[in-house]
């Protein structure tokens, strides 16, 4: 997939990462980026066209889908987090929420641009992920469950679309320095590196990046004796 010419649909793109994204696709040469957010107008980055979109709302979805027939890169980035345990007296509200918008929003994102993508040669779906795809903190149990989800759900996309051409990246990441995670005392990526080494996994046909320290080491040790995933989480 290369970046140069190519147009892009940036969902969640008006701040943090889906920001960087834009940013960084408009520096390589990207021919258009479609920023999307819920409200257009808190897009103001120079040299995107800001849609509106709420990738939990059908209506939106298909909306996009009929308007923006040149897409070859699809970045599904829009994400929350509750920072809700399983058993906390919000986490069925909490679990319902963050696979509406972590799991059903990429899903149904790929399921309408898929036949786009297909007419425009193939192009790429980009899935922003988690470290925690691969273990799961107290604090945010069902933060972890969705991005789990969609760590299955790129892979299984990249089955179904290698036939059409379509590459399929799964992006993990730890902390970064976002809102998301404004009060965590963590060491956080800065997006635009994260951007930077998605670009280039891209660019490389690669189906995998993994950002930062904290993503590598808990993927090497997933195989571990016991699994990283067994153990407990200690404060970050």
């Amino acid at each position: 997939m290369k970046i140069q010419n190519s147009v892009a649909l940036v969902t969640g793109a008006n701040r943090g990462l889906g920001l960087a994204f834009a940013q960084g696709l408009l520096a390589g040469g990207a021919r258009k980026v479609y920023a999307a957010a819920r409200d257009p107008a808190s897009v103001t980055l120079p040299g995107v066209e800001a849609i509106k979109l709420d990738v939990t709302k059908a209506d939106d979805i298909e909306a996009a889908a009929r308007a923006l027939a040149d897409v070859s890169l699809l970045i599904n980035n829009a994400g929350i987090s509750r920072g809700s345990g399983f058993l906390g007296d919000d986490g069925l509200i909490a679990v319902r929420a963050e696979f509406d918008t972590n799991f059903f929003g990429p899903l149904q994102m790929s399921c309408a641009f898929a036949p786009i993508l297909a007419k425009n040669g193939g192009g790429a779906i980009v899935n922003v992920l988690s470290a925690l795809s691969w273990v799961n903190m107290p604090t945010s149990s069902t933060y972890c469950a969705s991005k789990s989800a969609a760590w299955s759900l790129s892979n299984g996309l990249r089955n179904e679309l290698r036939g059409q051409g379509t590459q399929v990246l799964a992006l993990h990441v730890g902390f970064m320095d976002t809102d998301m995670v404004r009060d965590v005392k963590a060491p956080k990526s800065k997006p635009e590196d994260v951007v930077a080494q998605t670009l280039a996994a891209l660019e490389a046909g690669k189906s995998e990046v993994l950002a930062d320290e904290v993503s590598r080491r808990i993927k090497q040790n997933l195989s571990a004796e016991p699994g990283v995933y067994l153990v407990p989480p200690v404060a970050a």
